[in-house]
C-alpha cells in the first residue's frame, strides 16, 4: 500500500506599510509564498507549483502577484522588518 497525496505550505516571506487599493486604508500587507507539493508516505518530494500572494491584514484582500513582484519587493524591506 502506497500512501501518496498532496499537500500546501505558506511561507510569510516579509511585510510591508502602504495604502490598499482595496480599502483606503493604510496599514501592513504580508508578501506570501505558497508552496503545493507531492509527497509520499508524508514526506514532500518535488515541487508542483508556487505562488505569491500580498494580503492587507486590514480589509482581508488577498491578491496574487507574479514570482518578479515579490522577489522585488521583498528584497525592498530593511533588515529590521525580516
Amino acid at each position: 500500500m502506497l500512501i501518496i497525496g498532496f499537500g500546501t505550505t505558506e511561507t510569510l516571506l516579509s511585510t510591508h506599510f502602504f495604502t490598499c487599493e482595496t480599502c483606503g486604508n493604510q496599514g501592513a500587507h504580508q508578501l506570501v509564498r505558497q508552496a503545493r507539493r507531492f509527497s509520499i508516505f508524508f514526506i514532500p518530494v518535488i515541487t508542483v507549483s508556487r505562488r505569491y500572494y500580498d494580503n492587507c491584514m486590514v480589509c482581508g484582500r488577498s491578491m496574487e502577484i507574479s514570482r518578479e513582484q515579490a522577489e522585488s519587493a521583498a528584497r525592498q524591506v530593511g533588515p529590521d522588518l525580516r
